[in-house]
C-alpha cells in the first residue's frame, strides 16, 4: 500500500513535526470510503496525520495527537438503551439492584460513578471513601436520574453494609433475606449482631413484587482477590448460596481494575486486551462459582474531577447487564407462574 503523497510532501510534513517517521494506516481507495472501514484502521493510533484530496487538485488535512474513537456514538447509543428500558413485568417501574462486597470494595462509588455519567458531572451522594470498616451503616436505595432535575432511571441500586471477615462485624448475613424479600425500608439502620425484627419501625410485613430485589452484584476489588481472606470467603459463598435459593440471578463488578492492572491504568480500554485481567476474573469466577459471562470489569469515580468516556462506557455496560439480569429473573418468575396454571 503506497501513499498518494510525494516524497517531497512527506518531507515537508515530517519538517513540520520534528523527527518522526510517517506510516500510512488507511487508504480510502483500498480500505473503503466509509466511516466504519476509517476507524477500523485508525482507531486507538496516535498521533496522527490526516491528508485529502478533492477534485480540483487540492490538498488538505490535519494533525493530532489525540487518538480516533468510536466512543462517543457507542456511549450515546448505551444511555438511551438504559434510558428506554422497560421491566417486562408492568407492575415493576424500577427493577432493584442490590450491591454486596467486601468493607471498600466500591459499593456506594459504583452507585456515585453511575450517577455522575447521567449527571454529566462527577458526584458523591453516597457516602464512600477509604476505611477499615464499612462506611454504610444503613440500608440504602438510590434511584439515579436523568439530569439534575431529570426523571428517574428505571433502575434502583440498593446499597448495603460492607461484608467484613470477622463475625459479628459488618453486614449480618441474617439480614439478607429480609433485604432480598423487600421488608427492608430506605434507611434502616443495621445492627452487625442482631437481625432485624418483624416489629422494627418501618419493617415492610407484606412486600410486593416492586419491593424485592431482582438481581443481586458482587462487588469485588480486583486488586485483592489474591488475598481475599478465608472468612470473608466463606461469607461470600454462604451469600451465594442464600440467593441461590431464592431464584434471583447474581453477577460480579470487578472494582479498581486500574489498580490491578499497570496496562489499564495506562487507557482503560485496555481491560479487555489485558491478560492479567482475564486471570483475575478466572480467579474471581472460580472462588465465587460463578461463569466469566457473569463478571463485569468496571472502573468507578473515585479520584477524578471530570469524566471519562471510556469509563462511562464500562460502567454503563455494568448497567445494561444488569437489566439482562433482571430479564431472566423476570422470565423465571412467568415461567414458575404459568407451571401453577397449568398443574390448577
Amino acid at each position: 500500500m503506497n501513499s498518494k503523497l510525494t516524497q517531497s510532501q512527506q518531507r515537508t510534513i515530517c519538517a513540520q513535526l520534528g523527527r518522526v517517521k510517517l506510516q500510512l494506516l488507511y487508504k480510502a481507495s483500498i480500505h473503503g470510503f466509509t466511516g466504519a472501514a476509517f476507524h477500523q484502521q485508525c482507531d486507538n493510533r496516535s498521533p496522527t496525520v490526516s491528508v485529502g484530496y478533492n477534485n480540483s487538485g487540492f490538498v488538505f488535512g490535519g494533525y493530532t495527537k489525540q487518538p480516533f474513537s468510536q466512543s462517543g456514538p457507542k456511549r450515546k447509543a448505551l444511555i438511551e438503551s438504559i434510558k428506554s428500558y422497560k421491566p417486562t413485568v408492568s407492575s415493576v417501574t424500577q427493577p432493584r439492584v442490590l450491591l454486596i462486597g467486601p468493607v471498600g470494595a466500591g459499593k456506594s462509588s459504583f452507585f456515585n460513578s453511575v450517577n455522575s455519567v447521567f449527571r454529566g458531572h462527577v458526584t458523591s451522594q453516597a457516602i464512600s471513601g477509604s476505611s477499615s470498616t464499612s462506611l454504610t451503616t444503613q440500608f440504602r436505595t438510590y434511584s439515579v436520574k436523568d439530569g439534575r432535575e431529570g426523571k428517574p432511571l428505571p433502575i434502583i441500586l440498593c446499597d448495603t453494609m460492607g461484608l467484613e471477615e470477622t463475625k459479628g462485624a459488618g453486614l449480618y448475613i441474617d439480614d439478607l433475606s429480609s433485604i432480598l424479600k423487600g421488608h427492608l425500608p430506605d434507611r434502616y439502620q443495621f445492627n452487625p449482631s442482631a437481625p432485624l425484627h418483624p416489629e422494627a419501625h418501618g419493617y415492610c410485613t407484606s412486600p410486593g413484587l416492586k419491593d424485592k430485589i431482582h438481581c443481586v452484584a458482587y462487588v469485588i476489588d480486583a486488586s485483592k482477590i489474591s488475598i481475599m481472606p478465608t472468612g470473608l470467603e466463606e461469607k461470600l459463598d454462604a451469600i451465594r448460596r442464600k440467593v441461590n435459593l431464592m431464584g434471583i440471578p447474581q453477577l460480579v463488578l470487578l472494582t479498581k481494575i486500574d489498580e490491578a492492572c499497570p496496562l489499564v491504568k495506562e487507557d482503560v480500554r485496555n481491560v479487555y486486551r489485558s491478560g492479567y485481567i482475564k486471570d483475575l476474573m478466572q480467579e474471581v469466577g472460580s472462588r465465587l462459582g460463578v461463569p466469566l459471562s457473569c463478571i463485569i470489569p468496571v472502573r468507578n469515580y473515585s479520584e477524578e474531577l471530570e469524566l471519562d468516556m471510556n469509563c462511562d462506557i464500562l460502567l454503563l455496560r455494568a448497567v445494561i447487564q444488569m437489566f439482562r439480569f433482571v430479564d431472566n429473573y423476570f422470565d423465571e418468575l412467568s415461567d414458575r407462574m404459568s407451571n401453577m396454571q397449568t398443574k390448577d
